[in-house]
């Protein structure tokens, strides 16, 4: 497996920064996402095309059909798989339709089943899913008005779940997503970590940060 990142970008809210990909690295433009990549780097474009309008001319172009079972960016999710990539961030997945965020979130649970992971970056925060492992914090996390993390259960139940360096920790506890427990939790200026032994769990925190 390579140690680099997969970026993915698809067409949802995001402000266009150039992204920090280097040569081990991975760079997917998924639909409309193309557009926010020119100018940069692109090593894959996948989808429909449909919220591009215009089919794209590139050497590695993955066109899909309009009716599949696949969304764009599961395709393109698959081919970073392909290529090796256990790391994935994705931008442009949030905003807009709810559904579809919902569908990326979905695919955060793919990946976790595989035993990767992926980092669904928004405007302020990011979203991360974590099967049977676990996700840890630098002491130098954000603080201030970005201190908020959230922990929730993805599945019906998540056992074993521990939470340490945070403003209100639990060690090996039983989460269900009947009861949001784990809402609004906060860094204290410590590095922080989140485990589970049994299960999934979604995990909404700030960003940029230091997640690893």
């Amino acid at each position: 497996m390579k140690r680099g990142i997969c970026y993915i970008v698809g067409a949802g809210e995001w402000n266009p920064v150039p992204l920090a990909a280097g040569d081990d690295d991975m760079v997917i433009a998924v639909d409309g996402g193309y557009e926010y990549l020119k100018g940069q780097r692109i090593d894959m474009a996948v989808g429909d095309f449909d919220s591009l309008s215009y089919v794209p001319e590139h050497p590695h172009l993955l066109r899909l059909p309009a009716e599949k079972d696949d969304t764009d960016m599961l395709a393109a999710i698959r081919e970073g798989r392909k290529a090796g990539y256990q790391t994935f961030y994705i931008y442009g997945g949030r905003g807009g339709r709810l559904d579809h965020t919902l569908a990326n979130i979905q695919c955060l649970a793919y990946l976790a089943k595989q035993g990767a992971r992926g980092h669904l970056i928004g405007q302020r925060e990011a979203v991360t899913v974590i099967r049977e492992g676990s996700i840890s914090f630098a002491a130098d996390f954000p603080a201030g008005e970005n201190r908020y993390i959230s922990v929730f259960c993805y599945g019906e139940r998540a056992e074993g779940v521990t939470l340490q360096g945070l403003k209100y920790p639990l060690r090996d506890a039983v989460l269900e997503n009947t009861f949001p427990i784990g809402v609004s939790n906060e860094f204290v200026g410590k590095a922080a970590s989140i485990s589970v032994k049994k299960g999934m769990l979604l995990v909404v925190y700030p960003f940029p940060g230091a997640a690893q």
